[in-house]
Formats: structure tokens, C-alpha cells, sequence
């Protein structure tokens, strides 16, 4: 473990901080965020610092004061508005109490706030505010949670360290864990740091650099005496998976798990949940899985009960698992899911007497699944959600290995205190975030011909109402100033770009695969690709006839087969909608190629939703008029059609916009993003509906479905 303070950076950071920020406690949140960018120490918003010093309040009054992390917040992105300044004198009355419910526990962290802040304050605050020093860390090291998870973790932990510490058996966090290490520094005044069972460390200083000094320190030593303490190794018994087999056994079966991980159909028929995985395999992992001495340990609570609501209590385990034949695999995998889903709720039942009184048990299918062949397969309600549990759940097998190499066995949690840890109210709410609410967050969407006018606004509308795109195009300039512009607007997690040439079936496949490698699988298909064509069918050329057929045709025709495999494998529903056009049902001279090849288009998708009904796949057609641009992208349909047409009517770009606009009833102007407000009810499944087509045009009366 190397220590990163440089001073210079420090400098770096110091001005950026808002104005009048105290130094000291500038550097406290520099530590902060040192601590929080190594893996090793703390992971998504666990662990949490403290900074203590007279400031005034809101009138201006001196007050003693404690500026403690917000709960959830995360520690490398740690600013000074992170941290909750609390009256310290009116926290410190807690001493005399017994453990508070979180409810009384919130109410009175927000009695005692001493400057406002709308975040509430880390659960360990107690902790914090118990101890007397100035500067304090918790952090989760890896390498010390290798010392504590284990049956003989008092002896290790008295052979580790040269530097004097005191060991704590696990404390539910709140009061009581407080009171606890605050004693324990009372009888063992000489020690640098607290080590909690299943919890992590415990360090200070009169400056935020010599709290993360000791930090730092004490986590090498660990590190130092595990290494010297190797006396086993991990045999897989019949030879690891490689990782590239374990990468095409997971793209194979990776939609079949999906299918298993969701959430039952709603009794409406509305849409499920959905969910995002990610795919953790390396040598080590994968041997791991493999070896029947070690496995045991892999299948074991998390290191600390801070990770339970991201990973779940335990992993669902599939023994010897079938992975040559995708129907004896699902058939493997939905009978574990019911032992494990029994399993949880007997453990619900039997401490629901506890408080919190009535459990939230809406998650009643595993986080986290080990596959020896593949490795593990994390899942979250988003691609964020599953990749935190996923790095929570590498971190974990790879301490869990540690201490089978260090001659350890794994000490599992109390399940009193794991049931405490993953329904109590204070750490629930770490899971709800900004972009938490609205019918579509964390579905996954494929758009193709993304690129362009209309594909580029739905890209945008579908990621602002909280979907996971998968932005489709022919590689290019285009494609990459998309990926780019929606990277740099809602975040790169939110998105997977996708070169996906429709009209060959290996690049349609690959596309396919490439989806399902970065999120698991597909919620929903809009099939947006297409090009236009200007020629009288007198004048027309056969082969500009098949290009257009390629495309808008085939090009169909071969992303929906792709989905109806998909979504075969899954068999948990699915929506696929067609950006069709008014040229179906009110077709225009001299485009007879682009007219003709989306009415097959078209054709395709109804005959689809006669199909795919069946494993409740619906299928639907959006028809929309005269989207010329959506921001500064120009539509190419009307970069085809537009020249003739603005010459045959003596008219500039402006003027044809405002002709197509006053030849509609409604006099509107049509926009890409009223084709996403469309596609968006589809997806929304707001009403019991499939083979049907929503007109965008302002009103076109020869263009209207029949």
C-alpha cells in the first residue's frame, strides 16, 4: 500500500475549493479523497471521515463543531459540501442514550445540524463524534478485512501488527459501535488505530495527514503479514475455464440468466424491472470456482455488512452447470433461483420481528451469481448499480482467497446483523439517487441509424428519462460525436456505443453481442435505420432499388430477427418499435424506392407482433413527417429528398420547413423528439397494445392508419 499525499496536488485541489474553506479542513477532504480512490481501502460509498473545529453558526455564534461525510457520498469525489457540519456538544449527549431506531436517529441528526444541508450524515457519526480527536478515517481495507473475516482473527491481528492497536468483535453501527471504540482507545490509549471485526479500520490524527498516514501504515502491515503467511494454494480440481471461453459462454448464456434475475410479471401486464449484469472472469476467480476446498468461502456473506444492500447476503451458487445446452442451463438456474428465493425468505421471516418492523423484500432474487465455467455475474437495477456490486463482489473473492491461502477459514456474519444491514431504513437510502424515478429507469435500449436526426434525439430522450442505450451506427465521424455528446451530458455508464452495420448479419449479431457483454441483455429495440432515395420508378436504377431494400428491408427484417432471439432466450418480455414513416399509407412521387421498402418494413413489424405476442413481445410502428434536424444533426432523408424538392418550389431550407409545417392540420412542426414521446408510450406500456401505429405528423389526413 503506497501513501499518495503530495503537497503539490494538495495546492491543486485547495483552489478549487469554495472560498473561506478552512485549510485544515481542506486537507481533510483531500485525505478523503485519497482514501476513496484506492480500491483497497474503500469501495462506493463506504467508509466515511470526520473533521472537527470551532466555526460559527448562522448567527454568526462560535460553535464546536463535527463535519462528517454525507451518508452515501462518495469518498474520491468527496467536496466540502459532502460533509454535514453537526453541533458536536449535542451529538456527544447521545453517549447517554441506548440505540436509537434510524428514524429517531435521523430526526435527531437534523435537532442537531448546526449549519443547513439537505444530505444526512454517516451513519457512523456517533463514532466520529465519540472520539476526541480532530481528523478521523473508517475505512475498509481489504487486506484488513482478511485479518478480521476469519475464525482465528485475534491471533493474527496480535501477530500483524508492530504498530499498537486495539481489536473489536463487530458492532452494529450506530450508538453502541460508537461507545464501543471510544472505550477501547479509553483502555488502550497508546493504539494508532481501531480494527472491527467485519467492519474495517479506525484511524486519527491532529491533521487529516497523520490520520491517513496511519492509515496507509497499518494497511501495509496487514498486507506485509499476509504475504508472509501464504501456506496453501487454490487447485481447480478439473482445470479453470480460460477467460475467453468463459467470455463466449457468458455472451451465450448471459440473456437466459438476465431472464431468471428479473422480477415476476406485474399482475397488469405492464413492464418488469429491469435489470443490468456485469461479468466478472479472471484465472484467479475462475480457479476459485473450481476448487471444492475453496469454493465454500466464495459462497459466504459479504466482508462487511455495508455491502449487503449492493450484493445481497449471499451469492446463488450453480453447481455443475450445464453450460453446453441453454435449456438445461435455464432449467438449472430457475431451480436455484426458487432454493434461493425460499432460502431468503426464511431468513426474512425469521427476523422480521426486528426492527425495521416491515422489511422491504422487494429484491427476492440474488445479486450476485457464481458459475464455475463462467465466473460471477453481478446484477443491479442499472449498469452503475450492477457494476458497484460487481466490484464489491471482486474485492470480496479475492480477500475470501486470501484467507484460504493464509491457512484462514471464512467467519460469515451474524445473520441477526446481516438482516439488520440490509433492510434498515438509513442504509436504503444510499440506493435511491437523482436518477432513481420514472417509468423507464435502468431499461435497456438498442436505437439504430442512431447517428441521425431522428436517432440522435431518441438516443437523448430515451437516456434523460433514465434508459441505458446502446447507440448504433455505421463507424464514423457521426457515430463518435454522438457517443461523445451523450458521454459528456449524462455519463459514459449510461451508454455502450455499437458499430452495427444492419444490413450484414455477422455485424447485426456482433452488435447484438456487444450489448449484451456491457449490460447483460435488451429491454427494448427501435428500429430507426433507414435511407431515402429520389428517382421516378421510370428513371429508377435497380441496384439504388436493392440499396434502399438492403437497408430499410432487410435491414429490418435482421435486427428483429436478432431481437426475437434475444429476447427468446430471456423469456421475460420485451418491446421492439419501428420508426416507420408516413410514406406507408400516403406515399409521394419520385419515392417510390424509399415508400416501397419501409411498407415492407412495416409489414415485417406487424407480422412480428402476430409472433413474438406469445412471449409477450410487443411490437409497434411510429409514422413520423418531416423531421428535418434535431439540433444541429441534419436528418439524411431530407439531405436526399430536400435539394429537388426546395428547387421544385423555389424555396430555401427555412421556407420548405415552414411549408411541410402549414401542410399539416395542426400546423406543427415536427420534432425528433415527439417520435421519442411516442416510441416512449410504447415503452412505457401504458395501455395493453401491440401491432399498432402512432401518426407524428401534426395530422395528415391521407396518412392516417387504417
Amino acid at each position: 500500500m503506497r501513501q499518495q499525499w503530495n503537497d503539490e496536488t494538495l495546492r491543486a485541489f485547495a483552489a478549487t475549493c469554495p472560498p473561506g474553506t478552512a485549510a485544515p479542513f481542506i486537507e481533510q477532504i483531500y485525505a478523503t479523497r485519497l482514501l476513496g480512490a484506492d480500491p483497497g481501502l474503500a469501495l462506493h460509498g463506504g467508509g466515511n471521515t470526520s473533521f472537527k473545529c470551532t466555526a460559527p453558526d448562522l448567527l454568526g455564534d462560535p460553535v464546536e463543531m463535527l463535519f462528517v461525510k454525507a451518508s452515501g457520498c462518495d469518498m474520491a469525489q468527496a467536496a466540502a459540501g459532502d460533509f454535514v457540519a453537526l453541533d458536536l456538544a449535542k451529538l456527544r449527549r447521545l453517549d447517554r442514550e441506548t440505540e436509537l431506531d434510524d428514524e429517531a436517529m435521523s430526526h435527531f441528526f437534523r435537532t442537531a445540524t448546526a449549519l443547513p444541508h439537505s444530505r444526512q450524515p454517516s451513519i457512523e457519526t456517533p463514532l466520529h463524534a465519540f472520539l476526541p480527536f480532530v481528523c478521523i478515517d473508517h475505512t475498509h481495507p481489504a487486506a484488513i478485512l482478511a485479518l478480521t473475516n476469519r475464525c482465528d482473527a485475534k491471533q493474527c491481528i496480535e501477530q500483524a501488527f508492530p504498530t499498537p492497536v486495539a481489536f473489536l468483535p463487530y458492532a452494529a453501527v450506530g450508538i453502541g459501535c460508537g461507545r464501543a471504540v471510544a472505550a477501547a482507545v479509553q483502555v488502550r490509549p497508546d493504539c494508532k488505530g481501531i480494527i472491527i471485526g467485519h467492519h474495517g479500520l479506525v484511524t486519527w490524527g491532529s491533521t487529516a495527514r497523520e490520520a491517513y498516514k496511519a492509515t496507509i501504515g497499518l494497511a501495509t502491515e496487514a498486507e506485509a503479514w499476509l504475504e508472509n503467511h501464504r501456506s496453501r494454494t487454490v487447485t481447480a480440481h478439473h482445470g479453470a475455464s480460460s477467460v475467453g471461453r468463459s467470455n463466449e459462454l457468458y455472451r451465450a448464456l448471459a440473456p437466459v440468466i438476465r431472464g431468471r434475475l428479473m422480477q415476476p410479471l406485474p399482475p397488469d401486464g405492464g413492464r418488469r424491472c429491469g435489470i443490468s449484469m456485469v461479468h466478472l472472469a479472471d484465472e484467479r476467480l475462475l480457479s476459485l470456482l473450481e476448487a471444492r476446498e475453496a469454493l465454500p468461502a466464495a459462497v459466504s456473506t459479504p466482508l462487511t455488512p455495508d455491502y449487503i444492500i449492493r450484493t445481497g447476503r449471499l451469492p446463488l451458487l450453480i453447481e455443475r452447470p450445464v453450460l453446453d445446452d441453454s435449456d438445461r442451463f435455464r432449467a438449472q438456474i430457475a431451480a436455484a433461483c426458487d432454493a434461493w428465493r425460499g432460502r431468503h425468505e426464511s431468513f426474512v421471516k425469521k427476523y422480521s420481528g426486528r426492527p425495521p418492523a416491515t422489511p422491504d423484500t422487494s429484491d427476492r432474487l440474488p445479486r450476485v451469481v457464481l458459475i464455475p465455467g463462467i465466473g460471477a455475474v453481478c446484477a443491479g437495477p442499472s449498469a452503475k448499480d450492477a457494476a458497484i456490486a460487481a466490484d464489491i463482489t471482486a474485492q470480496g473473492l479475492a480477500v475470501k482467497r486470501m484467507i484460504f491461502e493464509t491457512g484462514g477459514e471464512y467467519r460469515d456474519l451474524d445473520d441477526g446483523h446481516c438482516f439488520n444491514m440490509e433492510f434498515r431504513s438509513y442504509q436504503r437510502a444510499k440506493l435511491r439517487s437523482a436518477d432513481a424515478t420514472g417509468a423507464l429507469r435502468g431499461r435497456i435500449v438498442l436505437v439504430t441509424g442512431a447517428a441521425g436526426a431522428i436517432g440522435s434525439g431518441l438516443c437523448a430522450s430515451l437516456i434523460e428519462k433514465g434508459c441505458q442505450v446502446a447507440i448504433a451506427d455505421l463507424p464514423g465521424g457521426a457515430l463518435d460525436a454522438l457517443v461523445n455528446e451523450c458521454a459528456g451530458r449524462f455519463g459514459a455508464d449510461r451508454i455502450v456505443p455499437v458499430t452495427m452495420d444492419v444490413t450484414d448479419e455477422a455485424s447485426v449479431r456482433e452488435g447484438f453481442g456487444r450489448i449484451i457483454d456491457r449490460f447483460g441483455g435488451l429491454d427494448a429495440v427501435v428500429v430507426n435505420a433507414g435511407i431515402a432515395h429520389v428517382a421516378t420508378l421510370a428513371a429508377m436504377e435497380l441496384e439504388a432499388f436493392r440499396r434502399l431494400e438492403r437497408v430499410n428491408t432487410e435491414g429490418t427484417l435482421l435486427t428483429i430477427r436478432e431481437a426475437a432471439r434475444l429476447f427468446t432466450l430471456q423469456n421475460c418480455g420485451g418491446d421492439i418499435v419501428l420508426i416507420s414513416t408516413k410514406n406507408v399509407f400516403a406515399p409521394g412521387a419520385s419515392f417510390g424506392a424509399y415508400s416501397a421498402t419501409k411498407a415492407a418494413a412495416h409489414q415485417i413489424a406487424r407480422i412480428a407482433s402476430l409472433e413474438l405476442a406469445g412471449i409477450d413481445v410487443r411490437v409497434n410502428m411510429v409514422a413520423p413527417d418531416a423531421v428535418f434536424s434535431h439540433g444541429a444533426q441534419k436528418s439524411g432523408l431530407w439531405a436526399t429528398v430536400g435539394p429537388g424538392r426546395m428547387k421544385s418550389r423555389g424555396l430555401d431550407e427555412a421556407g420548405l420547413e415552414e411549408y411541410y409545417r402549414n401542410r399539416n392540420l395542426l400546423k406543427s412542426k415536427v420534432t425528433a423528439t415527439h417520435v421519442a414521446a411516442a416510441v416512449e408510450f410504447f415503452l412505457e406500456r401504458r395501455t395493453p397494445t401491440t401491432g399498432a401505429t402512432i401518426p407524428v405528423d401534426g395530422g395528415l389526413p391521407d396518412a392516417t392508419p387504417r
